[in-house]
């Protein structure tokens, strides 16, 4: 009989093997799902077969939204609805039913919101209490149509925007209402009108009314930095930013159209009252970057914040000072509070965050302060420029007209070597840190160059002082561009410096020639260390003085070029003495130009013209001597080549032989020489050059000379080219020569053969083109094979 169990003792076995089956299956599909994931995308589950059920449309607004642009436009329209009644149907209601109908109204608007919060129904609660916030507006509105017709708007507007401020904010702190989040912020947008408008009302000005913005931007400030609620701090940032803004920028504005110094005291409180309140907030968010809480974000605004209070500052107090002192000291009185607000780096109960925002500040005031002076050093600079076209017209009477012969000096100028001078000291002497100091120390030496070549025209000195002065300048930069550290930066303000004292020179023949020797004997003292820069500019200077002696001895230019050469000629010894030096190519280079400068010079002197150019041919074969400078080699023969025709033409030659045999003579040696050298070399490279360049410049003189003088001699050379081809197997010789040889016969022969073409009868030349065709057609096969034999010939040629 079988077994049964007791119903708990089944029970018991029952649920053992649910539980092993369920064990099972989680392994079977753990197990399932590995294997999907190893065979994809190889493989995918099956899909089900039949019609796909349609899917449900996708809504496009959420509940949510929906819900939420239900709720606003309730809200809108109840409060269009309200100010309608309140505007249109007030009149037809007495006192008591409007008191009634608008307190009841605003009562239950005011009221809704707490059971509806209660309930949950957030959003709806929000809207109704917009609406109720509205309705106080109106109520506001109708109470001072209907009980106080005869308040003006400013004063009125001031009382009730502050009890208006003050109801929202005690409404807003309900303890049922403390989860809506507009009674506050909107009691916030409020409370920035009672201030304002009570200054409006007291009359109390331009200055009253500024105050009145900087104090409300102030309460802004407080409440965004104590404040947690979000949407709070977010309004009252933007109520401190915005009332800040404007306030600041009416105090400016007062500061710079203040009438005394009294005027300019009260602007100067407004504006400091400004700084303050920024100082504050960039202090506050500094320290909360400080311990971590937001740290980009604060560090972003405290920086910003603390560079608007330091210019704040400075604005206050250089107003103040403007209204004190002379026009001309207005920039350097700004300049000197900006310099102070650097003492905030030494004060260590700062955050560094606002340490480094007031350096900003004094950084951006100084070099606010540079862009006012730079058109002044650009007139010092730039202003020789216009002895060029006046040289040697008259030395002027002082330093300025030196500088201002065809510009304008800017108003002002006075005070910019003070200026110069000073942020050239704040940089050498507050710039600490490693990463910024050299950049410091090349400004300063930058401004103190400035400095210096400013001082003779801003004095009014003397013209000769004043080209002491800058020569000493130059002196004094190139010696730091030797022996300092900012060599690159030292040196271009020495090139500089130097180019505008040579135009400055240009007033006076002396001031000229002794300010060119001087420069270059300095800038070749200067080549033992800098030699890349300072030997190029030496000879260049040189090259002008040069042209200057040339001139005060009253030689012409063809013969002033002559004395220029000394440039190129030295150039190229020192070039050869230099070596592999990295002054090498820019002292080739002077020279080089230098040696167009003469050819330039010499232009119009056609046998000077062509002693120049043997002498730059000279000069330039010298150079070629040098192992590393082989292919200056062709530039010589340009040049000596060039000599020889302008020498031709000197002369009124006008035969072409002589202007062609100078080139093909060099040529064909130079031909025979690579042509020993690489008997692999083709002769159409080695010979064809020189060859051509006699034998079709004479051929084209030939066919136009009605003598027999030239062809024959062009016959006669053509065959000898002819021949000497044909004996060394040369190809490009027994083409040319032929060739320019069959021309030069079909030249003589043309008149003979023209008379016989008359003579003949009109039949005879079609004759004997038809039996000359008959000829080459029974002999085809024949003189295919002698052409072959002929190419076969020419082809082993060289």
């Amino acid at each position: 009989m079988t077994h049964i169990p007791p119903p708990a003792e089944e029970l018991r076995l029952l649920d053992a093997e649910l539980w092993q089956l369920d064990a099972r299956r989680a392994q079977l599909l753990a197990r399932r799902a590995w294997l999907v994931a190893a065979l994809q995308p190889k493989w995918q589950a099956p899909q089900p077969t039949g019609p796909r059920p349609a899917a449900s449309p996708r809504p496009e607004a959420s509940a949510p939204s929906v819900q939420n642009v239900l709720l606003v436009l309730g809200g809108v329209l109840l409060t269009i609805a309200a100010m309608v009644f309140t505007l249109v149907s007030w009149g037809h209601l007495g006192i008591t039913g409007r008191t009634l109908v608008l307190g009841a109204v605003t009562v239950a608007a005011l009221a809704a919101p707490l059971p509806l919060l209660k309930r949950g129904l957030r959003s709806t609660a929000e809207s109704v209490a917009g609406l109720g916030l509205a309705l106080t507006v109106l109520d506001a509105i109708a109470l001072h149509g209907a009980v106080f017709p005869e308040t003006p708007g400013a004063p009125y507007t001031a009382v009730a925007s502050a009890l208006l401020a003050a109801l929202w904010t005690a409404y807003g702190l309900l303890p049922g209402a403390t989860d809506l989040r507009l009674p506050r912020p909107a009691a916030l947008v409020a409370a920035q009108l009672p201030l304002f408008f009570w200054a409006i009302a007291a009359d109390a000005g331009s200055y009253g009314a500024t105050a009145a913005l900087l104090v409300t931007a102030g309460f802004d400030t407080v409440v965004a930095l104590r404040t947690t609620p979000g949407s709070v701090r977010v309004v009252a940032a933007i109520g401190a930013y915005g009332v800040g803004a404007w306030g600041a920028l009416a105090a400016g504005l007062l500061t710079w159209t203040a009438s005394g110094p009294s005027a300019a005291a009260r602007a100067a409180a407004l504006l400091l009252l400004a700084s303050a309140i920024a100082l504050a907030a960039a202090w506050q968010g500094g320290r909360a970057a400080a311990h971590g809480a937001e740290v980009t974000r604060a560090n972003g605004q405290a920086l910003g914040l603390a560079v608007a209070s330091g210019l704040l500052a400075v604005v206050a107090f250089g107003g103040s000072a403007r209204s004190l002192l002379p026009e001309l000291w207005t920039v350097p009185a700004h300049l000197a509070f900006g310099i102070a607000l650097l003492a905030a780096l030494r004060l260590d109960r700062l955050p560094d965050t606002v340490r480094r925002g007031l350096a900003w500040a004094s950084g951006a005031v100084q070099a606010l302060s540079l862009l006012w002076a730079l058109p002044v050093v650009g007139v010092v600079v730039l202003g020789p420029l216009g002895w060029a076209s006046r040289a040697w017209t008259g030395a002027p009477s002082d330093a300025r007209t030196a500088v201002t012969v065809d510009v304008t000096w800017p108003p002002h100028a006075e005070a910019v070597p003070v200026v110069l001078a000073a942020v050239a000291a704040v940089l050498a002497l507050a710039v600490r840190d490693t990463a910024w100091r050299p950049k410091a120390t090349a400004g300063a030496l930058g401004l103190a160059w400035a400095t210096a070549i400013t001082l003779p025209a801003v004095l009014e000195l003397p013209y000769f002082a004043g080209l002491l002065i800058q020569g000493a300048t130059t002196v004094g930069i190139l010696t730091a561009a030797v022996f300092q550290r900012q060599r690159l930066t030292a040196l271009g303000l020495a090139l500089g410096t130097s180019a505008s004292l040579a135009c400055l020179a240009l007033a006076s023949q002396t001031a000229t020639l002794t300010v060119l020797c001087g420069l270059v004997a300095l800038f070749t003292a200067a080549s033992w260390r800098l030699a890349p820069f300072t030997a190029p500019t030496a000879l260049a200077y040189g090259a002008a003085l040069a042209v200057a002696i040339g001139a005060a001895a009253d030689w012409s230019p063809p013969h002033t070029a002559l004395l220029v050469l000394v440039v190129p000629a030295a150039a190229a010894l020192l070039a050869g003495r230099l070596g592999d030096s990295k002054a090498t190519v820019p002292v080739e280079a002077a020279g080089a130009t230098a040696g167009v400068l003469a050819i330039a010079l010499a232009a119009t002197d056609l046998p000077l013209l062509a002693t120049v150019l043997a002498l730059c041919g000279v000069i330039t074969a010298g150079t070629a001597i040098r192992t590393d400078r082989r292919q200056v080699g062709y530039a010589a023969a340009a040049l000596f080549l060039a000599a020889a025709w302008v020498r031709l033409a000197a002369w009124e030659v006008d035969t072409p032989e002589a202007y062609t045999l100078p080139v093909t003579i060099p040529a064909l040696l130079v031909g025979v020489l690579r042509h020993r050298r690489d008997p692999q070399t083709s002769s159409w490279t080695a010979y064809a050059p020189g060859l051509a360049a006699t034998l079709v410049p004479s051929l084209f003189a030939a066919w136009g000379d009605p003598h027999w003088t030239r062809p024959l001699l062009l016959g006669v050379a053509a065959l000898l080219v002819t021949l000497a081809g044909a004996r060394h197997h040369l190809q490009a010789p027994l083409l040319l020569g032929g060739a320019v040889l069959l021309l030069d016969a079909l030249h003589e022969l043309a008149p003979y053969l023209v008379q016989v073409t008359d003579a003949l009868p009109r039949w005879v030349p079609p004759a004997l083109a038809g039996l000359l065709l008959l000829a080459l057609g029974a002999t085809y096969e024949q003189r295919l094979r002698d052409a072959r034999r002929v190419r076969s010939i020419l082809t082993k040629m060289h």
